[in-house]
């Protein structure tokens, strides 16, 4: 099968599928190994660049989805798009962090975090299709999990979670309290700095005093030589 009949099969399986294809799955169509349907995308991604054309070809995670190019988002609104414009609160969006950065986490955990309930908003981003159960977790009861979907990649323009911005590390005191590691490090850093810097003033006072004798014992001394040559 030559390379523009790949190419052919893929435009037209992500166009009719309306969804993000698995790589897997295109692999299964095509009969193809993974190499070759990642050049033949990478073909098209360029094709679609150079001539101007409205849609794209996006990966995200572990699939491919054809969609408009956002440019063109203004034209396309006010014909397609008469559902309810997606507006995510405050709390819409601590939850979704929540859940990003913590797949397969139970809704208790989710409270726990952000210290109230959180029902609503859950109900609220599942109903937008940015997050979705991911099965009941290992603990009593067997709570249900949550993780984030393909919609949330799409939404924040990255290719899977690995892309996320990294979060500072934190432990808990003695105290139970949430210490982050950096902000202790620093902390501990400015106060061996300020020990240091002490250590180092004392020593220059205690040199300075052991000078300050040393002068007065040469001066005694040469006083005492005087007064006996003067005897």
């Amino acid at each position: 099968m030559n390379e523009e009949k790949i190419k052919g099969i893929i435009e037209a399986i992500l166009f009719a599928s309306s969804r993000n294809v698995k790589m897997r799955e295109l692999m299964s169509i095509l009969d193809l190994d993974a190499d070759s349907i990642n050049k033949a995308i990478l073909n098209m991604q360029d094709e679609y660049k150079s001539e101007n054309r409205g849609i794209q070809i996006i990966r995200v995670d572990d699939g491919f989805e054809l969609a408009s190019k956002k440019e063109y988002y203004e034209y396309l609104y006010p014909i397609l798009d008469k559902r309810v414009k997606m507006q995510l609160s405050n709390a819409a969006m601590e939850v979704l962090a929540i859940v990003a950065y913590n797949n397969r986490i139970t809704k208790a955990d989710i409270d726990t975090i952000r210290g109230t309930d959180s029902s609503g908003t859950i109900y609220k981003l599942q109903d937008y299709g940015l997050i979705e159960q991911a099965g009941k977790a290992d603990l009593p009861g067997k709570p249900m999990t949550y993780k984030v979907t393909g919609e949330f990649l799409k939404m924040f323009n990255i290719r899977s979670l690995k892309e996320l911005p990294e979060l500072p590390r934190f432990k808990l005191d003695s105290n139970r309290q949430i210490v982050i590691d950096d902000i202790e490090n620093e902390s501990e850093n400015s106060n061996r700095e300020a020990a240091d810097e002490s250590i180092n003033s004392n020593n220059n006072i205690e040199n300075e005093s052991e000078n300050s004798n040393s002068d007065i014992e040469k001066k005694i001394g040469n006083s005492d030589n005087d007064d006996r040559k003067k005897g």
